[in-house]
């Protein structure tokens, strides 16, 4: 027995092999086994373009495969492996430990000196700690393995610097919903690995309507598909069965109660048809492409910002929505919202920050999802509103002002007086209290001298900021006439 074999791994014999690969889930078994059955990615394997340029020609760089769930990044580094006559080791870094990954790499180092390649294949590389992608360099750098990782994540923060200077990042998208149609249509009639044993029809619709729920992944358009070809099938041999022993009292046997030895796909059955209600029922809840902490995350409030600073609210609400959808916690929804009333509406329309306050307490005394009305009602409002992001501005210059000047003392006129010390010291010498001035506005500068006559705040003629901005001009003239006259 080898030193990595366990009392878990079983004599394999051809038979035992087939009945596996029968009872692997459809997504697993369609898997596409060369580049021709390879769908999407045309921008990288297609004649030409630069993955295909480097498999083509055998070139031995580590890459990593950036893209959402279900797109193919598995696969195509099990073809990669296929093609260049490598072996194939697949490492998930959400099972793994350093530990592992020192024992890997010393057995393909091993097999590097008798002449065998090794790709490495590294599922959701960016789980690892930055000592775990330490234990890889080294490895890289003298070829001793072929690393492929592949990860839902912005490498470029996911990714050590060193590993990802020697690695080529590749971008791979999302399927389109014609490419997952045209899967399913494959997976109907493929007998082999297929679904084509259970003689299925479906209409465009339903196919459609699965492809579209799947946000891009064929793995969860394939999921959705064995579900309804399931129930389209039972469906089937209810009704056969019920038609040919009208009035004898019997039930079909469902085909989860036969003998466990069955084999699913190559069983045939009465043809059954998956219509688009069939189709809703197999997909019960749309799933979602999101990661509460990754990228997407971040990707859908920007959108949702974005839409509400460019006062678009029905963008604003169908990105609100999305997120709600995808089980986004509601208060930081609120937390967002309330920002964008200061950031991007301001002063413009104060209320709007009132609103928005009121929308979360709304949120945090009904919960979800019967506050949500009240958030949504709040983005509306932010979109429609007058927008202004003058005090944020101004309040970045102060800031900036701040790191970058020298911190000068309160001026003395502006410095409280409450001891006779300090009174001696000249503290609150020269302040003029603006309420006994004409105006209300005294000839005074509240600045550090360095920085007398900046200017910070500068209003927008929208909304009620007009008002300030007229304001501010009738301030300034009764300022500069005091010391016109002094």
């Amino acid at each position: 027995m080898s030193p990595e074999a366990n009392l878990f791994d079983l004599p394999s014999t051809p038979e035992s092999t087939a009945r596996r690969s029968r009872s692997a889930p459809l997504a697993e078994r369609m898997r596409p086994r060369n580049l021709s059955e390879f769908a999407g990615q045309d921008h990288l394997i297609a004649p030409g373009k630069p993955l295909r340029v480097q498999i083509d020609h055998d070139d031995p760089a580590s890459m990593i495969f950036w893209g959402p769930p279900g797109v193919g990044k598995t696969s195509l580094a099990k073809i990669i492996a296929e093609t260049t006559q490598a072996t194939f080791l697949e490492f998930s870094a959400v099972l793994s430990g350093i530990k592992e990954i020192k024992q890997v790499m010393q057995a393909s180092e091993q097999a590097s000196q008798m002449g065998s390649r090794t790709i490495l294949f590294v599922d959701e590389i960016h789980r690892f700690n930055k000592a775990q992608q330490d234990a890889f360099l080294p490895y890289v750098e003298r070829g001793t393995i072929r690393l492929i990782g592949a990860t839902t994540e912005n490498p470029s923060f996911e990714v050590i610097g060193a590993l990802l200077s020697r690695c080529r990042v590749y971008v791979l998208k999302p399927l389109t919903e014609e490419q997952i149609v045209d899967l399913l249509h494959r997976a109907l009639s493929d007998k082999e690995r297929g679904l084509g044993n259970l003689n299925l029809t479906a209409d465009e619709e339903a196919l459609a309507l699965l492809a579209g729920y799947s946000s891009g992944d064929c793995r969860n358009a394939y999921n959705a598909l064995e579900v309804a070809a399931q129930l389209a099938s039972d469906r089937a041999s209810q009704t056969e069965f019920a038609s040919k022993n009208e009035g004898y009292g019997l039930q079909p046997v469902h085909p989860s109660s036969q003998h466990e030895g069955a084999l699913a796909p190559e069983v045939s059955h009465s043809a059954g048809r998956i219509t688009r209600a069939l189709a809703e029922e197999a997909l019960q809840q749309r799933v979602l492409l999101y990661d509460k902490s990754g990228e997407e995350h971040y990707n859908l409030i920007s959108a949702l910002h974005k839409s509400v600073r460019n006062s678009d609210p029905d963008a604003a609400l169908y990105w609100l929505g999305r997120m709600f959808a995808a089980g986004e916690d509601p208060m930081y929804l609120a937390r967002r919202v309330i920002r964008m009333a200061v950031e991007d509406i301001g002063l413009a329309a104060p209320e709007a920050l009132n609103l928005c306050l009121s929308a979360r307490e709304t949120m945090d005394f009904l919960g979800s999802p019967e506050g949500d009305l009240a958030l949504a009602e709040a983005v509306v409002y932010l979109a429609l509103a007058p927008k202004s992001n003058s005090v944020y501005t101004a309040y970045a210059a102060v800031q900036q002002d701040i790191e970058t000047t020298r911190q000068e003392p309160v001026p003395l006129h502006l410095r409280n007086a409450p001891t006779k010390l300090m009174k001696e010291l000249d503290y609150a010498k020269g302040y003029k209290y603006a309420h006994d001035e004409e105006g209300k506005v005294a000839d005074m500068d509240c600045l550090p001298p360095s920085l007398t006559g900046r200017r910070y705040f500068e209003p927008t003629q929208e909304g009620r900021e007009k008002q300030l901005a007229q304001r501010l001009e009738e301030l300034r003239r009764i300022r500069s006439a005091k010391r016109t006259r002094n």
